[in-house]
């Protein structure tokens, strides 16, 4: 199968490469940063430099669409919040091949912390105590109702531009500093006591194929996870399975959980690929993603892994950029203004006439909901 995995800095989306390539696939990788770790796999058909999803909306999208036709790319598989920017021309892209992500208009449920946090609620999962602040009133209102707090955009990532009183992060950003409004809301929560855990999923017409439970217990500023270890996925998995049933999910789904002493409490959902990709087998990996018929998957506890030097140097040389102010900038697609403007670059000009395992040969027929098979069968390739 041809599968294009885009934001290839990033050390899962160079797992991902390594993990489907020694499965007897051929791995293609983009990114906007040229010299991106995953994109200069050994095991990749093909590698290109797109342009920024978050500054060149229009010509990024234009860039992947065009990688898709002249290399029959028969999956995608959006890393990161590229998601969100690919997912606006989601029926577009769905006529040429799978875009593995949902829909924009779910996405931005997910995300939008609010939104997420009233749709916990009624599906009757356990979240903190939670206030939303559409003005600095607001904000200094849901503050002072909490002894210990932590608050954060509604449109945000874990550990960016997090407000707290309690913990290793208090006082690292002043109420001053943050202004919620109408189209940036600020949620206020009571602290929550307890160790964090994370998990990544993989779901097909809401039913979950692939789950990981995970938690890192080396980060980077207390933010990005360096070290991994897998943990019991089973509490998670039914707060994993409600939420994609509820939807209809499709795609990638990561969840972050605080162990209270009541039990896990959700805190936020991230719609896309997280680091407990590292923790899964490369059948694992190849079955959720690409078997919507596979029985679940579960990542036994007890797995550990950690990043390298070089990629995590990387990864900070190079940081994805944050996300807009509101999820409403992510709609707003820019037109590109150069005339000509060439809409991608491949770093290399040639690549190996492949035939995909089981495609047949092209795949400009193919409708959105048909998958090839995931049986491909492991390539005669060295270990990454």
């Amino acid at each position: 199968m041809r599968i294009l995995i885009t934001s290839s800095r990033l050390p899962f989306a160079l797992d991902m490469v390594r993990k489907l390539a020694a499965r007897g696939h051929d791995l293609y990788a983009s990114d906007s940063y040229e010299v991106a770790p995953g994109s200069h796999s050994r095991y990749l058909a093909g590698h290109f430099v797109t342009a920024a999803a978050s500054a060149e909306t229009e010509v990024f999208i234009a860039d992947v669409e065009r990688i898709v036709r002249e290399n029959e790319i028969e999956l995608v598989v959006p890393a990161f919040e590229e998601a969100f920017y690919l997912a606006t021309r989601h029926a577009a892209l769905s006529e040429r091949t799978i875009l593995f992500t949902a829909p924009f208009k779910t996405l931005a449920r997910l995300h939008d912390k609010d939104r997420f946090t009233q749709l916990a609620e009624r599906l009757g999962l356990p979240t903190p105590t939670t206030v939303v602040a559409r003005s600095d009133e607001e904000l200094r209102e849901g503050i002072e109702r909490f002894p210990r707090y932590f608050a954060r955009a509604a449109f945000s990532r874990g550990g960016v531009s997090l407000l707290t009183n309690t913990g290793p992060l208090a006082g690292k950003l002043e109420g001053s500093d943050c202004h919620p409004s109408e189209s940036s809301p600020w949620l206020v929560q009571e602290f929550v006591e307890g160790p964090m855990h994370c998990t990544y999923s993989t779901l097909h017409g809401g039913r979950v194929t692939a789950h990981c439970a995970y938690r890192a217990p080396r980060q980077w500023q207390h933010s990005t996870g360096i070290q991994f270890e897998s943990i019991d996925g089973g509490p998670s998995l039914e707060v994993a399975t409600r939420l994609g049933a509820e939807l209809d999910y499709t795609g990638q789904m990561s969840l972050d959980f605080v162990d209270s002493p009541d039990g896990p409490m959700l805190i936020e959902c991230n719609p896309r690929a997280t680091d407990g990709v590292l923790l899964m087998s490369a059948e694992e990996l190849e079955r959720g993603l690409l078997d919507p018929n596979a029985p679940l998957t579960m990542v036994e506890p007890g797995r550990e892994t950690k990043l390298s030097l070089a990629v995590v140097g990387q990864l900070f040389r190079e940081p994805p950029s944050k996300l807009p102010a509101g999820i409403a900038d992510l709609v707003r697609v820019k037109v590109p203004t150069r005339a000509g403007a060439t809409l991608y670059r491949p770093c290399t000009r040639s690549w190996p006439s492949v035939t995909t395992p089981g495609s047949g040969g092209g795949n400009a027929n193919r409708s959105s909901s048909r998958w090839p098979t995931a049986s491909a069968g492991t390539a005669s390739r060295s270990p990454a």
